[in-house]
């Protein structure tokens, strides 16, 4: 496979757009801004091929071979995301049908039924006529395959093939009869023929989760072999050019562990709303390199400057882009693309910020950071490329439990998996121990603890893996909504948390859900590395019945339950399970996995001040530092005895260093690189 010698920073251009006295003015823009890779044509397929079979590319000729000349590499997207019109009016079988029942008319992009035969014939082709084209162009860095798939069709195409999809699952209608329990509300089928989609038009099936949740499965599948249908054609030309697609930043519609099995490199776009904390970023961005087992990834898409489909489009502030930056390559990105490269004239993103805007100028702030970021880059070089981040932590995520989760008719209606993992994930975050988000099929070898928050779906030999590495000595936090039900959103009868109960040393028997206002408090029992008696917890309260050799950690203080276990620890074989049967407040969460990581010997990458992040990526040979002062005051980091060699900041860097506030230092360390002097501890 192709690999890099350099971080990749430029992102999304579209020539078409321009004249050629702009794209000449842009050349020169990017060379002074130290773009070197350009993503395109992302939205041209219409130019390319303005009717069926007729194909124009001399344009796109010109702009790769100016854009080689220039210095600078292309990502070369397949433009399928954007089917032409005349595509959309001779076949309007490729357009889909919606929720409602309504077929759409040609207009929006990712506006498409990823079943439709016609819509894959055409959209192979004009792959084919590009990787003839380009394949073997010394300039070509990688492919990118459409664009932020995730449209959902309910078209008679995707009703037979959802019905092949069942019958390949479950074999017979009686099977699918019992896994999906039609027997409530009197559902049950005596023919494939006989099951609809999940759609407005039937509620009783709007409702039923098991049916949504196997087509939230067939539509990842049918997407799976869209991409694949591009993807084979493109490698039959030159397999040496990774291919990738970005994903949308709204991550849910499809179960991305699925979607990314068969591309070479997972790749994202991160737009974070204005409220988010720089926890819930770098949340996603370790998720999405857990996507390929830990292997890097390609941040297709950020925005330089504000966005403008928020509904309040704060400009990034002076440094922001930088850190957002920094923070994905962090957390395992290996490039560093925008969308959108030059502001568009006009459309729905004529506002979306961009490297070179509407002024077309070289001095404004965005350029300026722009490309003091893109000098850095090209600075540091190869450095970290491929670098791997270790962790001896691992969270288990995964798209089935989050999406049965969340169909579920109660317990209650603000049931949120990915906020719920950000809360265990942001007390690991603020004492920089790394991080490995895997999938329910892991082997958890190397790891100590394993946290396995709303657990709610225990697909098979889950339980078991669990078991065993508990009792071999690994530490296991689990939390209320856990073992509830099969794959198949079916109860587990034998109380909760099902087959986890015996590991956790506990049962079950009720789950209480507050409203928003209301709020319990838990009275801890024993020590447990907590400076307090007494916290805040909510949401959701299960009524729990311990074992003999279970330890009750903290018990409920009101409420008909009160003097109940709330929160329980089990040791088990040479480990422990966890198990936290409500939602306590973030200040216990904070002392409880930071107490547990110091008895289990897990150490932070380097102690900081609160609002600086650090993060370390390893290749062989040596590991890359990164310092990210997400605050307003100066920071620190304590090196300890280690030596580091600055990258951002050449300079030598040992014992507690300072960080300025907004700043980031990126930093070598070589093994065995030790400071000898104790004065400088």
């Amino acid at each position: 496979m192709k690999k890099a010698d350099r971080i990749y920073f430029g992102g999304d251009y579209n020539p078409d757009q321009w004249d050629d006295k702009t794209i000449d003015e842009d050349m020169t823009l990017f060379q002074k801004a130290g773009i070197n890779l350009l993503t395109l044509p992302v939205f041209s397929w219409a130019k390319l091929e303005p009717d069926e079979g007729v194909y124009e590319f001399e344009w796109l000729d010109r702009i790769i071979n100016k854009i080689w000349s220039h210095g600078m590499f292309v990502c070369l997207a397949t433009p399928t995301a954007a089917q032409p019109a005349w595509l959309s009016i001779r076949y309007p079988e490729v357009l889909p049908v919606d929720r409602a029942g309504r077929k759409r008319t040609h207009g929006m992009r990712v506006y498409y039924c990823v079943n439709s035969l016609k819509y894959r014939e055409r959209a192979a082709a004009i792959a084919e006529e590009m990787a003839k084209r380009y394949a073997n162009h010394p300039g070509l860095a990688m492919w990118h395959v459409s664009n932020e798939y995730g449209t959902y069709c309910y078209c008679p195409v995707c009703q037979a093939k959802f019905r092949l999809w069942l019958r390949r699952r479950y074999g017979s209608i009686g099977e699918l009869n019992i896994r999906w329990h039609t027997a409530f509300w009197g559902r049950t089928v005596t023919s494939f023929e006989e099951i609809t989609l999940p759609t407005e038009l039937n509620d009783d099936y709007r409702f039923n989760p098991a049916v949504q949740l196997d087509y939230m499965r067939f539509v990842t599948d049918s997407t799976q072999e869209c991409f694949l249908n591009e993807y084979k054609v493109l490698k039959q030309y030159n397999p040496e050019i990774p291919i990738q697609t970005n994903m949308s930043g709204y991550i849910k519609k499809l179960d991305q562990f699925q979607l990314t099995k068969q591309m070479d490199i997972a790749g994202w776009d991160n737009y974070p709303g204005p409220e988010d904390p720089p926890y819930f970023v770098a949340m996603k961005h370790d998720l999405i390199r857990g996507l390929k087992g830990g292997q890097s990834f390609v941040l297709t898409e950020q925005s330089p400057n504000q966005q403008n489909w928020q509904p309040y489009n704060r400009l990034k502030r002076p440094g922001e882009v930088r850190r957002l930056s920094y923070q994905a390559m962090a957390h395992g990105a290996d490039t560093c693309l925008f969308f959108q490269m030059r502001q568009s004239v006009a459309g729905q993103e004529k506002f979306h910020g961009a490297v070179i805007s509407h002024s077309g100028r070289d001095d404004t702030r965005v350029f300026r950071e722009c490309a003091r970021l893109g000098k850095e880059l090209d600075a540091i070089g190869d450095v970290f490329l491929e670098g791997r981040i270790v962790s001896r932590v691992g969270i288990l995520f995964d798209w089935n439990n989050w999406w049965a989760l969340e169909l579920s008719s109660g317990p209650s209606k603000d049931m949120d998996y990915l906020k719920t993992v950000s809360l265990y994930y942001e007390p690991l975050y603020r004492q920089n121990i790394p991080v490995d988000f895997l999938p329910y099929d892991a082997v958890f070898d190397g790891y100590d603890l394993i946290l396995a928050p709303m657990a709610y779906m225990m697909k098979s030999g889950l339980s078991k893996r669990l078991e065993a590495f508990v009792k071999a000595g690994g530490t296991l936090i689990t939390t209320v909504m856990s073992g509830m039900a099969d794959e198949n959103d079916r109860c587990l009868f034998g109380a909760y948390p099902g087959e986890l109960k015996d590991v956790l040393g506990i049962w079950v028997e009720e789950t209480d859900a507050l409203r928003p206002w209301e709020k319990n408090c838990m009275e801890i029992r024993q020590g447990y590395f907590l400076s307090r008696r007494q916290y805040q917890c909510g949401f959701l309260c299960d009524i729990i019945h311990a074992h003999q050799d279970t330890e009750v950690v903290a018990e409920y203080m009101e409420d008909f339950y009160a003097g109940l276990p709330c929160i329980t620890r089990h040791n088990f074989g040479k480990g422990q399970a966890y198990y936290i049967g409500t939602q306590p407040e973030q200040g216990f969460l904070d002392e409880l996995l930071e107490g547990i990581c110091k008895e289990i010997g897990i150490q932070p990458v380097y102690r900081s001040s609160s609002q600086v992040e650090v993060t370390c990526r390893v290749l062989e040979t040596q590991a890359t530092v990164f310092m990210i002062n997400h605050g307003s005051s100066e920071g620190w980091v304590d090196l300890e005895t280690d030596i580091l060699c600055g990258l951002t900041d050449p300079k030598r860097m040992t014992g507690t260093i300072s960080i300025d506030p907004g700043d980031v230092l990126v930093a070598r360390k070589k093994p065995g690189e030790q400071n000898t002097d104790s004065a400088l501890k």
